[in-house]
C-alpha cells in the first residue's frame, strides 16, 4: 500500500503506458487510480455525477499523445454498485476540462454499452448503443477525426459502432475512466490487458 500511495502522490505508474491521473470536473468524493505492476491491472475508482450532457465528472488515468491510436482493455466493475448507470470507459478527449470534446466506449452498470461523444466543447453528449450487453473487452480507435468502438465477449461476435466525427487537435488525452453516476459514492472499475498502440 505504501507503494500505491507513492504512485498516487506522484501521478506516475512505473511500467505502464500512462502519464498520470486526475479527477475531472466536480468530484465531492475524489477518486483515485492504482496500478498493480505484478498483475498489470488498473484499479480506477471514480465519483462524479455523470459523464454526459455538457459537463463530465470522473476519475481519469491518461496519456497525452498525437496521431492515430487504439486503446483496448478487458473490463469489469468491482462489486454490485449503487447506480445502474455507473460507468467505466475507454476515452479520448481534447482536454481535461469538464466540458471538453470527447469520444468513448462506455460500459454502464446495467450492462449497456455505447459510443458516447461530445462533438465540440460545451455541447450536449450524444451516443450510439452497441448491440451487446455486459461485454468483457472494449476498444476505441481514433483515425484522424473519426472514432470507432468495439465491444466483445468470449465466443460472441464483436459489436462495432461508428465511426462518428469529433474534431480534435493534436495532442489529445487517451485513457481509462470511472464515474459513479452518484456524487455521494465512489465506484471502482478494473482494467486489465490494457494495450495502447499507434498507427
Amino acid at each position: 500500500m505504501k507503494l500505491f500511495a507513492l504512485i498516487l502522490l506522484l501521478g506516475i505508474f512505473p511500467g505502464d503506458p500512462f502519464d498520470g491521473n486526475e479527477n475531472v470536473g466536480i468530484n465531492p468524493k475524489p477518486g483515485s487510480t492504482e496500478y498493480d505492476a505484478r498483475t498489470h491491472q488498473y484499479r480506477v475508482t471514480g465519483g462524479g455525477a455523470n459523464m454526459w450532457a455538457k459537463q463530465d465528472a470522473f476519475q481519469y488515468v491518461y496519456k497525452k499523445i498525437s496521431g492515430d491510436v487504439t486503446l483496448s482493455a478487458d473490463v469489469q466493475f468491482l462489486g454490485k454498485g449503487v447506480e445502474k448507470h455507473r460507468k467505466l470507459a475507454l476515452m479520448i478527449r481534447q482536454s481535461l476540462t469538464p466540458d471538453s470534446a470527447y469520444a468513448d466506449v462506455a460500459l454502464h452498470g446495467d450492462g449497456s454499452t455505447a459510443l458516447q461523444y461530445r462533438p465540440s466543447a460545451g455541447v450536449d453528449t450524444s451516443e450510439f448503443r452497441a448491440a451487446m450487453v455486459s461485454p468483457t473487452h472494449l476498444s476505441i480507435t481514433r483515425r484522424g477525426n473519426e472514432f470507432t468502438i468495439s465491444a466483445s465477449d468470449a465466443g460472441v461476435q464483436p459489436a462495432t459502432v461508428g465511426p462518428v466525427i469529433v474534431s480534435m487537435q493534436n495532442p489529445v488525452y487517451v485513457g481509462l475512466a470511472a464515474c459513479s453516476h452518484n456524487a455521494d459514492v465512489l465506484e471502482t472499475a478494473i482494467f486489465s490487458n490494457v494495450k495502447l498502440t499507434g498507427k
